[in-house]
Parts: C-alpha cells; sequence; structure tokens
C-alpha cells in the first residue's frame, strides 16, 4: 500500500467529512472525491469505518508528534516545553472544531469509531507532561501526575473558548508557576 495513494483517500475522507459527517458519507462519496472507483478506494482501506478510523489516527498522530517535539525541545525552559504540548492538543481541538461541525467527530472520545484514538491520545499526552513536571519538579503539594491533570482540564476548558490560542500563553503563564518548583519555571 503506497502511502501517498493512502493519503489521498484520507485527505477525501475528511474533505467529505467536512461536507456530510461520518454518518452520511460514503465509500462512493470518498471515490468520487478521488475521483476513481470506488473498487479503488477499498485497495487502501476496507470501510468506510476504516477510512475515518485511519483519519483520526493520521490527526492524532501529527498531534502527537508535535506535543513530543515541544516535550523535547532543547535550550528551552520547562514552561514553554509544557506550554508547547498544551498548544499541541488546543490546535487539533482547534483545527477540527473550526473546519466543520462535522470534523469534531473525530475527536469524540466516546465515539465507537475514534474513542480508543482519542483516549490513547490523552493518555500519551498526560505521559509527556508528567515525564515534564517530574524532570523540572513541582511545588511541594502537587505530584507530577496532578500537574499534568490540571494542564489537560485547563486546556480543554479553553476549547469551548473565544480566541483560545491567544489565551493559551497567559493561561499557562498564571497556572504553571504554582504547578512547577522554582527552578522550573521560566518564561513562556
Amino acid at each position: 500500500m503506497t502511502t501517498d495513494r493512502l493519503d489521498e483517500v484520507l485527505d477525501a475522507a475528511y474533505d467529505c467529512l467536512t461536507r456530510y459527517g461520518v454518518r452520511r458519507t460514503t465509500m462512493d462519496d470518498i471515490a468520487t472525491r478521488m475521483g476513481v472507483s470506488r473498487s479503488a478506494v477499498y485497495q487502501y482501506v476496507r470501510s468506510k469505518d476504516d477510512a475515518f478510523r485511519q483519519l483520526a489516527a493520521r490527526l492524532h498522530t501529527q498531534a502527537l508528534r508535535r506535543a513530543r517535539e515541544a516535550a523535547t525541545a532543547e535550550d528551552t525552559s520547562s514552561a514553554h516545553r509544557i506550554h508547547g504540548v498544551l498548544a499541541a492538543k488546543l490546535g487539533l481541538v482547534l483545527q477540527l472544531s473550526g473546519d466543520s461541525p462535522h470534523t469534531a467527530e473525530l475527536l469524540d472520545d466516546k465515539a465507537r469509531l475514534f474513542g480508543g484514538i482519542c483516549s490513547t491520545f490523552t493518555i500519551d499526552l498526560r505521559h509527556l507532561l508528567i515525564a515534564l513536571f517530574t524532570e523540572a519538579g513541582t511545588s511541594a503539594a502537587i505530584e507530577p501526575a496532578q500537574a499534568a491533570d490540571i494542564c489537560l482540564a485547563l486546556v480543554t476548558g479553553l476549547e469551548s473558548v473565544p480566541d483560545a490560542r491567544r489565551l493559551l500563553g497567559p493561561a499557562t503563564d498564571a497556572l504553571l508557576p504554582g504547578l512547577l518548583s522554582r527552578s522550573g519555571y521560566g518564561v513562556v
């Protein structure tokens, strides 16, 4: 299976998702969007559900890669790296909720098709944050896992706020000094 052709299938599935949603999209819609026959699409995905699962996995994997890059950035403060991880999560949510009312379906951690992908993504982000807080040190009153959970709750709260991208910086600037030990905090 060539990656380029699979990417074309997933791109077509995303375009159909923005227009029709998961339920109303058909394999014929995806094939038409690609300009190929339905049987050609079946060479790369087993079903419409498989196409949407792979699409959700691709988008979450890309966001997780951005989060890992932020977490491992050298010559930057722990606060800046934590902010980068949170920005990767918020960026995914804002992209998917902004492209179409239907694309937000890919974020539903209770959905039959995407739930496992969404849950695993959040767990992976939590592990990244725990590692960052463990490395930087947390204030005496809080454990690294608790600090990670608080940060994820912050981003979840921002997801529905207008101008969330702009507010992430001030929100993390306000939150992180209370979570990080003095030596772990630096300017975001």
